[in-house]
């Protein structure tokens, strides 16, 4: 491929710095017509991270977990152009540079399954990167069923496919097969999630219930005719003593009473179920389903050392399978800024390793490797490839 610059591409003079996929809101679009069913339950999902926050910080840590990249060309000045772009791109107009939209855009991707992003073109500039709401798009089979359509919702309630499809950044995470729509890494998880916070709930309960002292004062009259005869009014002047040594705040108040009074504290005999055991039965299920590590999530689940290396691997092979999700969708947006400005180069975008702790383990291998060569070479051996 030759390299340098050539005629630039362009689009259509009526592209404008306007998103396709927003919504034109209307504040009561789902009571104006029907809107057509997806895949997915979003507010579920979303519902479902702020209930638990194991879910949350989970999804979080991986986003951070994913680690940086670069992209390189092949021509110096296309290089020094795409840099800056990539550095200085506005996103969603708060915010700078492709990481942005890139960990936005990935947390969509496993918390929904589906991940919609725009380019924004203006004058023939890619200027913007703009992250959809899910809830403002549809897909749909085209006229054969390798063809998607992307359609965005109007003011009305209905939708329309996008006018320049080649602008839209669409991946989906495990889609099955003939379906548009990718699968979240929380599918399975509403059922335990629903179970765990009856659990807590309960507890929260039960803590106010026994937490939360309350007393059964009885008031028993004796066998003669007199003390039964006022046995309501003295029932009363006693309910009335207690209550005001219980309102006594900081002041020490003694509680003084004739006849047969006894004082029990209701629900003292009663002993809250430990819930240790179905708590962590059930968190194991949403760890191992997310597929983050119990240490970085706080918990002490891992007893050997040998046991955290190797769900770090396990780790690691999870992040290299989201950058390879998210590795095309990064590739679009250079080869769109590049087309755009002229250039024909090509370029390989690289990711950083992901933890400190690869790094060390790699230096450690190669430094074994060379001892092995040296004492063999001292030693008249080779070493085989």
């Amino acid at each position: 491929m030759a390299i340098g610059k050539r005629k630039k591409e362009s689009l259509p003079a009526e592209t404008v710095a306007v998103p396709q996929t927003g919504i034109n809101s209307h504040p009561f679009a789902s009571l104006t017509s029907y809107m057509p069913q997806r895949d997915c339950d979003y507010a579920l999902y979303k519902t479902l991270r702020e209930a638990v926050p194991i879910i949350d910080a989970a999804i979080m840590k991986t986003v951070r977990l994913l680690g940086a990249f670069r992209v390189v060309c092949e021509e110096q000045a296309a290089q020094r152009e795409l840099d800056a772009f990539l550095k200085n791109v506005n996103v969603g107009g708060t915010r700078q540079g492709i990481d942005a939209f890139i960990s936005t855009f990935f947390e969509q991707l496993i918390t929904y399954g589906t991940a919609v992003g725009e380019m924004v073109v203006s004058d023939g500039v890619l200027t913007h990167l703009y992250n959809s709401d899910l809830k403002g798009v549809s897909l749909s089979h085209g006229a054969s069923p390798l063809e998607v359509v992307v359609a965005s919702e109007n003011g009305d309630g209905t939708v329309t496919p996008v006018p320049y499809p080649s602008l839209i950044l669409l991946a989906n995470h495990n889609p099955e097969p003939g379906r548009l729509y990718g699968t979240s890494v929380l599918k399975g998880l509403p059922f335990i999630s629903d179970i765990l916070l009856k659990i807590y709930n309960t507890i929260g309960i039960n803590w106010e219930r026994l937490g939360n002292v309350r007393f059964a004062v009885t008031y028993k009259p004796q066998n003669d005719v007199l003390d039964k005869a006022y046995a309501q009014e003295r029932a009363q002047q006693v309910a009335k003593e207690w209550s005001r040594t219980m309102q006594g705040g900081s002041t020490v108040r003694d509680f003084v009473a004739v006849g047969d009074v006894s004082i029990k504290a209701i629900g003292a005999d009663n002993q809250i179920l430990d819930s240790e055991v179905p708590v962590r039965q059930l968190l194991e299920q949403i760890v191992a389903k997310l597929g983050i590590p119990p240490f970085l999530l706080g918990l002490s689940w891992s007893s050997t050392e040998r046991m955290s290396y190797q769900q770090a691997d396990i780790l690691t092979s999870e992040i290299d399978f989201y950058r390879r999700e998210l590795t095309p969708v990064i590739r679009k947006i250079c080869d769109m800024f590049l087309r755009l400005g002229g250039y024909s180069c090509d370029f390989a975008v690289e990711w950083e390793n992901i933890t400190l702790q690869d790094i060390s383990e790699i230096a450690k291998s190669s430094y074994y490797d060379a001892q092995t060569q040296q004492i063999l070479s001292q030693l008249g051996g080779t070493v085989s490839e």
